[in-house]
């Protein structure tokens, strides 16, 4: 059987929906995942146990209850760590804001967990998403799952890595110019580049 953390939102949506799969066992799983494999991959700068747990504490009894917000609900998520995230560090991938601990959260993920996503932390990157590689000297270089002395692409390398190894279900990125393309093709996942203006940008720490 395929382990669930290379399940696609798609396959668990209903699952969860219909009450099959608890999103607080599926969140579990892939906790574990990301404590055995990330120190190899290093595809999160700040992993959010405690909070994702309690966040899917809370999915499970929405859903327990018939309160089923939609395809989200009790999905895991990673975030890359350019986005805001109100009381949690968001570093950027840089040196300069290992102690930056916004006062807001990006639109996109209040979107997300008002949708039910289950945030499991905070996603690597190519320091301020300037750059094609992933390289981080600050945080540790991110490694392509497939092979580890290979590079994920960048600038959102953490959310590819994340996504080809089984330790998020979905992931955010942002891409000026090239930065979820370039992952997603060095990944082999899949990486959507939104029309800009389509999806909020605000909270996001610009790289232009």
């Amino acid at each position: 059987m395929t382990d669930l953390g290379f399940f696609t939102a798609s396959d668990l949506a209903p699952l969860i929906k219909a009450k099959q799969l608890s999103p607080v066992e599926l969140t579990k799983h892939i906790l574990n995942r990301i404590d055995t494999i990330d120190p190899t991959i290093h595809s999160y700068i700040t992993p959010l146990h405690e909070l994702a747990l309690k966040q899917a504490g809370k999915a499970e009894n929405e859903i327990m209850y018939g309160r089923y917000k939609g395809p989200l609900h009790g999905i895991p998520i990673g975030i890359k760590d350019n986005f805001d995230t109100k009381g949690i560090r968001t570093t950027a991938g840089s040196k300069l804001f290992v102690d930056f601990i916004p006062d807001k959260t990006a639109t996109t993920v209040e979107k997300l967990l008002a949708a039910g996503g289950i945030m499991l932390g905070k996603l690597n990157m190519h320091e301020l998403a300037l750059g094609s590689t992933g390289t981080n000297q600050t945080f540790g270089t991110t490694r392509n799952p497939w092979n580890i002395e290979y590079m994920p692409g960048g600038s959102s390398g953490g959310s590819s890595a994340a996504l080809a190894a089984g330790l998020a279900t979905l992931a955010t990125g942002t891409d000026t110019f090239g930065s979820i393309r370039l992952p997603a093709a060095m990944c082999g996942i899949y990486g959507l580049k939104p029309t800009y203006g389509l999806v909020s940008t605000y909270g996001v720490i610009p790289s232009a």
